[in-house]
């Protein structure tokens, strides 16, 4: 259905940016931001997030460090590179144009005006 792939292209879109917003705060464990997607109602499961944590790695905008864990193997740590840092700055300039958008186009949808549309006779 066409609304069910809207929303996943809409979702897919925006999961990079918030991956990286989540790991701006400091290392992170790849569950605890798993959780804190659900949290956000942006569900995502270890098959989505892992190839997307190496891709962001591989593109130099995250590094890792291996923690010991008292229950079981060690941990990876994500935390952002520099770079990492620099394209979240810009992608955050996207989002609030972006934001800007959507809240401008769908404000005469909230107050009840339709958009007229004028045609030429001839």
């Amino acid at each position: 259905m066409i609304i069910e792939n809207t929303q996943t292209q809409m979702r897919k879109g925006i999961l990079e940016y918030c991956i990286l917003s989540i790991i701006s705060r400091g290392e992170i464990y790849a569950s605890d931001i798993i959780n804190e997607l659900k949290t956000a109602r942006l569900l995502v499961v270890e098959g989505t997030l892992y190839p997307l944590l190496t891709r962001l790695k591989n593109n130099g905008l995250l590094s890792y460090n291996w923690v010991e864990s008292t229950s079981g193997p060690p941990r990876k740590y994500y935390q952002l590179s520099e770079e990492g840092f620099q394209v979240l700055q810009q992608l955050d300039k996207t989002w609030e144009e972006l934001a800007f958008a959507v809240q401008t186009s769908l404000e005469g949808r909230k107050s009840g005006s339709k958009v007229s549309s004028t045609k030429k006779v001839n």
